[in-house]
């Protein structure tokens, strides 16, 4: 049989078949993707072949061939630095929560994963959360971040699931889709689903009071049915974004802003550090593109972790 992964718990998954029904199964041997380390070798979204379990309620199928996949979101394993995980498969849009403070969502982060979507062809709408809750210097922050990120050709919205605001504009983005939404623990996610389709009562709950971060209420990654012939895949907060599979030739070549110039470089294989008629350092210097995401491309030229904790919204003393 053929059906598509709806939940990975690392151990089962629970696959939703062409004939509509949900069987669960494990994995049969060791699969291998392409040379990756990957810590969950099958993903939601992932469309299989398997041989479902036909006895008692303690049978589990067997999934026995993973079809290739259109795309993915990945990112290095939390407490397994030389394994990655993938976080979705064959996604149609991607929904990055952002929330201005408790948490805050860094440019750091937000770049780290556009990145990583850019290079698999994923369209991402920037969502940022919560905004019944702004005040009057978040919303001064929020408005300039979003210009930014409009500028550079990223599509943006306001939403507040409590209130109701940007819902509608959020259901006609991701009608006849499957979707995966991210963001940091405490964003909002499963506020977020429930608002999409109300009879889901996903579990959420409150930040942490000591650390004003989110705690996780998503454990693992679950793909949900939604009115308007749409999938949205719910994944646990992420605290860093470690990027992976591309080089340091070929960075630059995610950041949309940058690959414009690109042919204007002197060098071909110029890295924007300080090779002589760098025509992204010109710009910088002309403010004609944001320090910000160049900080972003340093970060992961040099490979640094995500600063997730350092707050970088008021930092545009050399914005343009």
């Amino acid at each position: 049989m053929t059906g598509i992964v709806y939940r990975s718990t690392g151990s089962t998954y629970r696959i939703k078949a062409d004939d509509g029904l949900f069987y669960e199964c494990r994995i049969k041997g060791k699969f291998r993707m392409q040379g990756i380390k990957n810590t969950n070798p099958v993903a939601v979204g992932d469309v299989v072949d398997f041989d479902p379990a036909f006895g008692n309620e303690q049978d589990v199928g067997q999934i026995t061939n993973i079809h290739p996949r259109n795309n993915y979101i990945i990112r290095k394993s939390v407490n397994l630095s030389k394994q990655t995980h993938i976080i979705a498969s064959n996604i149609d849009l991607a929904l990055l929560l952002i929330t201005m403070d408790n948490p805050s969502t860094t440019t750091s982060f937000i770049d780290r994963f556009l990145v990583t979507a850019e290079a698999y062809s994923i369209p991402v709408l920037l969502v940022f959360q919560k905004c019944d809750t702004w005040h009057d210097e978040v919303l001064e922050n929020q408005q300039f971040m979003a210009w930014m990120y409009r500028k550079i050709g990223y599509p943006t919205i306001n939403v507040s699931a409590l209130t109701g605001e940007g819902m509608i504009e959020i259901k006609t983005a991701i009608a006849h889709k499957t979707v995966v939404i991210a963001g940091h623990s405490g964003v909002g996610k499963s506020t977020m689903v429930n608002a999409l389709q109300p009879g889901l009562q996903l579990k959420t709950t409150n930040l942490s009071e000591s650390h004003q971060q989110g705690q996780h209420t998503t454990t693992f990654a679950e793909m949900y049915d939604l009115e308007g012939d749409a999938r949205i895949i719910d994944t646990p907060g992420i605290r860093g974004f470690g990027v992976v599979e591309i080089g340091s030739d070929e960075l630059g070549d995610y950041f949309p802003d940058f690959f414009a110039l690109k042919n204007e470089c002197r060098f071909n294989n110029c890295l924007h550090r300080e090779e002589p008629g760098c025509a992204i350092k010109a710009a910088l210097d002309e403010n004609k593109l944001f320090w910000s995401r160049y900080q972003s491309y340093l970060q992961l030229l040099d490979g640094d972790e995500d600063p997730y904790r350092h707050d970088d919204h008021n930092d545009r003393s050399k914005q343009n």
